[in-house]
């Protein structure tokens, strides 16, 4: 693998977590139910971790009201958990197979939470592209350990892993900085 390879990996895997970001920002909703709310909550479902949208249907049959059809019903009273334990300050209320998620009016105090927890998302991304980063200057170092490269190359190819990972970093922070503001709006 040449270090332009390594540069073009290292910018694809970053963006897939500014991808991830937005795709999860996308779920908080401040004035309305979305489908997206629910899509990071995980449930203990046979013996793993699945996506609620793994086990379940996802709809928003009122602006206020979210509604979980679960495929296995033995499976209602662990999705009911992961919902209410998730941190998005849910209450589901279980009715057999389906489970009925109210999404509460937004207080003050609610869109102070939500706030967090997109901050919460975006130091998640902060981490994946600062991991991503790590991973590359190693595979950079491992060329220049094995004269695949020159000490020159590998300074360069350094620098600008740290540009495409300054570029990302200063994403995601406008990403969730828009994101808190749209929460905190009346």
């Amino acid at each position: 693998m040449s270090k332009d390879d390594i540069i073009k990996d290292v910018r694809r895997r970053m963006d897939g977590a500014v991808d991830a970001l937005k795709h999860e920002l996308a779920g908080l909703r401040t004035g309305r139910a979305s489908a997206n709310l629910l899509e990071p909550v995980r449930v203990d479902a046979y013996g793993s971790e699945m996506t609620v949208s793994q086990v379940a249907t996802i709809s928003v049959p009122e602006p206020r009201m979210l509604s979980v059809q679960v495929w296995d019903q033995s499976l209602a009273k662990a999705v009911e958990r992961a919902i209410r334990d998730s941190g998005l300050g849910l209450n589901p209320i279980g009715e057999g197979a389906v489970i009925r998620v109210p999404i509460p009016e937004l207080t003050e105090e609610r869109r102070r939470e939500m706030g967090k927890v997109a901050s919460r998302y975006g130091e998640q991304a902060r981490i994946s592209v600062r991991n991503v980063r790590r991973d590359g200057l190693d595979k950079l170092k491992k060329l220049e350990k094995d004269s695949e490269i020159s000490q020159d190359e590998l300074r360069g190819a350094s620098d600008r892993v740290q540009t495409v990972t300054d570029e990302r970093i200063k994403q995601i922070d406008d990403l969730v900085a828009a994101k808190e503001k749209e929460i905190m709006q009346v």
